[in-house]
C-alpha cells in the first residue's frame, strides 16, 4: 500500500534515511525552471545532515549539468550534489573503448560527453564498432521510424544508450528520448548496454552507499521507482510527474501495478 506524504509532508519520513538519491528533471526543476519547494526541501535534507545525490539520466557529464541548473539559479552547495548517467558513461567509454570508431545517435549539444575521445567519432554508421545513443537527431526528434531504417543493417554493433527514459516532459511539452530509440534497436535484436537508473551501476559510481538506509525520488516509474525496487531501496514517486495523468485516471495502484514497480510513499510535488 502506497503512504501518501501531501499531508504530512517529506519531513515525516525525512529522519528513517541516510542517504536520498534524489531525481533532477521532474522533481527539481521541469527543463526551464526551478521548483521551489523542492529546493527548500533540498536545503532542509542539508539541514538535518543527511547525504543526497542528484541522480538524472542527462546524458552528459556533470559539469554540463551544473552549469546548466546555475543558469536557471540552483546555488552551489546543491548543484555539486549532481552526479549524471552520462558521467557514468564517460567511464565506461574511457575505460573500454577510448580508441575505437563510434557513430552518434543524439543531438549536437550531446557533444561534450565524447569530447575527449571526438577524434573516434564516424560519420558513417558503417565504419563504426559501436554506436553511441544519447538521444534523437534535431531533424528526426519525433520519427522513430527513421532510426529502424538507419540500424537496418547494423544491429551486430553494440550501442552504448546514456539515457534510458523514453520520454521527458520539457513544461509543457513531451519529447522522446534516448531510450526510446535504444528500444527499436533492442526490438530489432541489437545489444544495448544501459547507463543510467535503472541500472545498478550509476547509483553505485555516485557515491559510497555501502549499509546505509536510501530512499529513490523520482516521477518516473521505469527508471526511478523500478531502480529502488531493483536494487532493494525504498521509493518515493512524485505523482505530477510524467504518470500524473494516468495517476489520475486510474489511481497509483492500479499505475504502479501496471509498471510492475513497488511504491512506498507518493507526493503530488517534493515538498518539506
Amino acid at each position: 500500500m502506497t503512504k501518501n506524504l501531501d499531508i504530512n509532508g517529506f519531513r515525516s519520513i525525512a529522519d528513517d534515511y541516510d542517504l536520498f538519491y534524489i531525481d533532477l528533471w521532474g522533481v527539481i526543476h521541469n527543463g526551464i525552471t526551478l521548483h521551489q519547494d523542492a529546493i527548500t526541501t533540498l536545503k532542509k535534507i542539508l539541514e538535518i545532515k543527511k547525504e543526497f545525490v542528484l541522480l538524472t539520466n542527462a546524458p552528459r557529464p556533470n559539469q554540463t549539468v551544473k552549469v546548466f541548473l546555475e543558469k536557471i539559479g540552483m546555488e552551489k552547495n546543491i548543484r555539486e550534489h549532481v552526479f549524471t548517467s552520462g558521467e557514468a558513461s564517460l567511464n565506461y567509454l574511457k575505460k573500454f573503448h577510448f580508441t575505437e570508431k563510434f557513430f552518434h545517435i543524439g543531438p549536437p549539444r550531446d557533444f561534450d560527453l565524447f569530447n575527449d575521445f571526438k577524434n573516434n567519432q564516424s560519420t558513417d554508421i558503417s565504419n563504426s564498432q559501436y554506436l553511441l545513443c544519447t538521444g534523437l537527431f534535431d531533424d528526426y526528434d519525433k520519427n522513430l521510424n527513421y532510426y529502424k531504417e538507419l540500424f537496418e543493417n547494423h544491429t551486430n554493433k553494440k550501442m552504448i544508450c546514456t539515457n534510458p527514459d523514453l520520454i521527458v516532459d520539457r513544461g509543457n511539452i513531451r519529447e522522446l528520448c534516448a531510450g526510446s530509440v535504444a528500444m527499436v534497436f533492442e526490438k530489432m535484436g541489437g545489444e544495448v548496454i544501459y547507463f543510467g537508473k535503472p541500472y545498478p551501476e550509476v547509483y553505485n559510481q555516485s557515491i559510497d552507499n555501502i549499509n546505509k538506509k536510501i530512499l529513490s525520488i523520482g516521477d518516473n516509474l521505469n527508471t526511478d521507482i523500478k531502480g529502488a525496487n531493483l536494487l532493494n531501496y525504498d521509493s518515493l514517486l512524485i505523482s505530477n510527474g510524467v504518470h500524473k495523468n494516468e495517476i489520475i485516471d486510474k489511481g497509483i495502484e492500479k499505475t504502479s501495478k501496471q509498471y510492475e514497480a513497488i511504491v512506498n510513499y507518493m507526493q503530488s510535488d517534493l515538498k518539506w
